[in-house]
């Protein structure tokens, strides 16, 4: 009984992830001591993880889809200049900038999906068209209205509680809005029937479209989640730091799509978890921020979370392949 449930544990899209994320810990405890749990450091990793976090998560269920969104990248931006714009310069009530930025983020994930489906382009190409556009459009609008690529934002003490402060040791609010934002997926992916649509669209798309599957209406879907969820973050930054740059986050691209893989997402699609994309997230930012807790040389940190993170990957797929090849044995 034991090995079958080692065996069923390991089939897991979550598995690699968390064997991974014991990995990752367990070196940075060699390397750079207890200081790494000090609680200082872990409300620096876990912010990390919370920005990206509500991001990544969208996303994975847009790769589960079979489908990309690297426009997220502009989106947190726009979040943030849309508040900025509306709530600074304008001056109107921060619930309006609010709103705002949320509804644009709803119209660019709408168009998004909406041309991946009428024009049969590949959503990476569509999205990356998005990415530009989205940043150019702003940058021109920013420096048209205010002559300037920066807004200042002085947002009252009720937006800074709920959106744009920290707490104990440095911990950032938005770690809550992050936790709630994950079980929200977890019982729409898992727990509800949008769920098995989801997962059945990463498998063969025109499938499950022939078996009723509304797999137009899902794609938009997916693609507003991913834009709104960008904007809150953007929001969420602009209402922290109180000032806004007119910049498209690029890494930010790059840093998402490396959480969802490690969180166990395959890129072909049909496979996954908001737990995995969970604990991915984590990974990443224990790897990106645990560096700067170790004696290593400081240049050489891109090479060592590099290695790191490739890592972490081989073993999620290690141990998906040895899991989908495992055959218990039965009891007689």
């Amino acid at each position: 009984m034991i090995i079958f449930s080692l065996g069923k544990f390991l089939r897991r899209p979550e598995a690699g992830a968390l064997i991974g994320l014991i990995g990752v810990v367990l070196f940075f405890l060699i390397a750079g001591g207890t200081n790494f749990l000090q609680p200082a450091s872990v409300a620096s990793w876990l912010s990390r993880a919370a920005n990206l976090g509500i991001i990544a998560i969208p996303v994975g269920l847009l790769m589960i889809a079979g489908e990309l969104d690297i426009s997220v990248g502009s989106m947190i931006t726009a979040g943030s200049l849309i508040t900025g714009l509306v709530s600074g310069y304008y001056e109107l009530p921060i619930a309006i900038g609010i709103a705002a930025a949320m509804c644009f983020g709803m119209l660019v994930g709408a168009v998004n999906g909406y041309l991946v489906l009428k024009t049969g382009v590949p959503s990476l190409i569509v999205t990356l068209g998005t990415l530009f556009a989205v940043a150019g459009l702003l940058l021109g609008l920013t420096l048209l209205i205010t002559g300037s690529t920066t807004i200042t934002l002085r947002a009252p003490a009720i937006a800074k509680i709920l959106l744009g402060s920290y707490f104990g040791a440095g911990f950032q609010v938005l770690i809550f809005w992050w936790i709630g934002i994950t079980s929200f997926f977890a019982y729409y992916l898992h727990y509800s029937p949008y769920g098995n649509w989801i997962f059945a669209m990463g498998g063969d798309k025109d499938s499950a479209r022939n078996v009723g599957i509304p797999t137009s209406r899902m794609t938009v879907l997916l693609f507003i989640f991913s834009a709104t969820c960008a904007s809150f973050v953007g929001v969420s930054q602009a209402i922290l730091f109180q000032s806004v740059q007119a910049t498209p986050q690029m890494t930010l691209i790059f840093n998402t799509i490396i959480s969802v893989v490690v969180g166990g997402v395959l890129l072909t699609g049909g496979f996954g978890s908001v737990v995995g994309i969970f604990l991915g997230t984590i990974t990443f930012a224990v790897v990106n921020q645990g560096i700067y807790y170790t004696g290593f040389d400081q240049s050489w940190s891109n090479l060592i979370i590099g290695i790191l993170l490739l890592v972490a990957v081989l073993m999620n797929n290690t141990f998906r392949r040895m899991a989908l090849t495992y055959s218990p044995k039965r009891l007689n």
